[in-house]
């Protein structure tokens, strides 16, 4: 990629020209921004002022150039030599954290989570269930290991379930009686029970094995209050940079509670909205998804609807890979991962939404999985092109360079998350360090060819956009040092993945992910030089100022 620079002085002169003769006579901007660092992203590189104005950047160019377009109502910002960047993004975002039970964001020991259970437990009734969040990682903890049965055991004697991230349960005996699971309970298709070495069942329900658990549904919380958590939720968001978010794969219920938030003209960031298909997907509740679902690319310019998301594999603990995982996990050479739906039904889903015009985006994190995305987008495409419509693989942990060739024919793109930097511990125990050091390997996507977009997969692994941006420019993780540095990018090309590669996965390039004039005016004030200052500092880079759309939504 070529690298941003200052243009020349007298090439520079006449393109800040140009640039700042592009207002309209006599309009005046809204906002102006002068005496810093500005990463256009694009054409004309970097410059020291810009003016905003309905919403989209008016002119680039010289402090002197834009302070001319500054009227009496127009607010004036003075960078001080402040970096700006464009609007932050993530490309995988389920939600901001935390929900209900037993808090084990903090936990950093099993002794943490023994001991927030058992505080949680005093507060409940004899035989009452307790919850924990979700948002959290044994990644985090001093041993780098799950609390099975036996240490819940001492935590709480009425039942526990402990929620890992999406994929995962740990129950205690308790848990497990309650719902009658056993040693003599079958293994489920497309999960796991797991076991201690001696054969006793360890609390653990991987995948499709969750679906022994039924939860206590939750009372219909009032509409209007699901409106004001979302609104809480998006300024925490913009407190950190973020501007546009993508759902990858919600109910259509959250989205007409969100589009209830735009027409209340209390959104203050974009949303691209992509749905879940029903789980394994089988003809006839699909039939009835679909009929229920708003139609594909139905919204505007805040919020609109993306696609549909499928799943073929699991997560951490259970992605689909060619070779057996590490033992133990191997099981003497037998354990692969899991693939959460048959083939055949996948393939035929596959071609199915690609035949009513959705635009597919599916899981896939280890290599065999990408292998069977990859058999059933081909299928699809043997029906009818799918080049141009950027179906996607979401995550791609570990792609193959046999994989490569195939996703460029398919005009594939791929979201990339920073899921390394938190479980980096538990990846290397599963799959050895091999594989662990090659997972997510964005330099290796971007030198194939493959259009690359970032995110988190919050509350999976923390929503904040700046842990993801030094975790790629430096392979750097929480609690296993630096993991494959081969593989990390410039500071400029995660940038971009962040800002203009976003724009691509949801066809918006030409409207947004760059500073160009015209362009959508969603964009950061940085406390520190992004592209110069030293590591690790975007892990905890400070925002002083996010603006979407022209309007300030965030100040320090």
């Amino acid at each position: 990629m070529t690298k941003m620079r200052p243009l020349r002085p007298a090439a520079a002169l006449a393109a800040l020209y140009l640039a700042a003769c592009a207002a309209p006579p006599g309009e005046m901007a809204d906002l102006v921004l002068v005496d810093g660092e500005i990463l256009t992203m694009g054409s004309p590189g970097v410059v020291e002022a810009l003016a905003v104005g309905d919403g989209r950047v008016l002119a680039a160019g010289t402090s002197e150039e834009i302070r001319a377009l500054a009227g009496p109502d127009t607010r004036v910002v003075d960078l001080g030599g402040r970096t700006v960047i464009p609007g932050l993004t993530d490309n995988h975002y389920h939600g901001i954290g935390g929900g209900p039970g037993v808090d084990l964001t903090g936990a950093r020991s099993l002794a943490d989570v023994i001991d927030a259970i058992a505080a949680f437990a005093l507060e409940t009734g004899p035989g009452e269930l307790i919850l924990t969040n979700w948002d959290w990682h044994e990644g985090q903890l001093a041993e780098h290991r799950l609390p099975y049965r036996d240490d819940l055991d001492r935590a709480a004697e009425q039942p526990v379930v402990v929620v890992r991230g999406g994929h995962e349960y740990v129950l205690n005996s308790a848990a497990l009686a309650r719902w009658g699971i056993d040693e003599s309970t079958p293994e489920v298709p497309g999960g796991r029970i797991g076991r201690y070495p001696d054969g006793r069942l360890n609390g653990e329900l991987v995948d499709r094995a969750k679906d022994l658990v039924t939860l206590p549904e939750a009372a219909p919380p009032d509409p209007e209050a699901v409106l004001d958590a979302l609104a809480e939720e998006y300024a925490a968001l913009n407190v950190r940079g973020l501007t546009s978010i993508r759902y990858p794969g919600g109910p259509p219920g959250q989205y007409r509670a969100i589009e209830r938030l735009r027409d209340q003209g209390r959104l203050t960031l974009r949303v691209n909205y992509v749905l879940r298909a029903p789980r394994g997907a089988d003809a006839q509740p699909l039939e009835d998804a679909l009929a229920t679902w708003p139609a594909m690319d139905e919204g505007d310019a805040w919020l609109r609807v993306g696609g549909v998301k499928l799943g073929v594999d699991g997560g951490f603990e259970g992605g689909l890979m060619r070779e057996p995982y590490e033992e133990p996990w191997g099981e003497g050479g037998t354990f692969r991962g899991l693939q959460t739906v048959p083939t055949d039904r996948y393939v035929e889903t596959v071609r199915e939404l690609h035949r009513q015009g959705w635009r597919v985006a599916t899981h896939a994190v280890g290599d065999a999985a990408i292998d069977l995305v990859l058999d059933g987008y081909e299928a699809a495409n043997a029906d009818a092109p799918i080049d141009g419509l950027r179906w996607v693989i979401e995550h791609g942990f570990i792609p193959r360079e046999d994989h490569f060739p195939r996703m460029r024919a398919l005009g594939l793109s791929v979201t990339a998350q920073n899921h390394l930097y938190v479980a980096a511990p538990s990846l290397v125990k599963y799959w050895g360090e091999e594989r662990a050091a090659w997972t997510t390997p964005v330099r290796a996507y971007l030198d194939a060819g493959i259009p690359v977009s970032l995110g988190t997969d919050s509350p999976v692994v923390p929503w904040d956009p700046w842990w993801m941006l030094h975790h790629f420019t430096t392979r750097g993780t929480i609690s296993a040092g630096i993991l494959d540095e081969s593989q990390a990018i410039t500071r400029e090309e995660a940038l971009r993945a962040a800002t203009h590669g976003y724009a691509y996965l949801t066809f918006e390039e030409a409207e947004k992910g760059t500073l160009e004039v015209a362009m959508a005016a969603d964009l950061v004030v940085t406390a520190d030089h992004v592209l110069e200052c030293e590591d690790p500092c975007l892990e905890s880079m400070e925002v002083d100022l996010t603006v979407v759309s022209g309007r300030i939504v965030y100040e320090r």
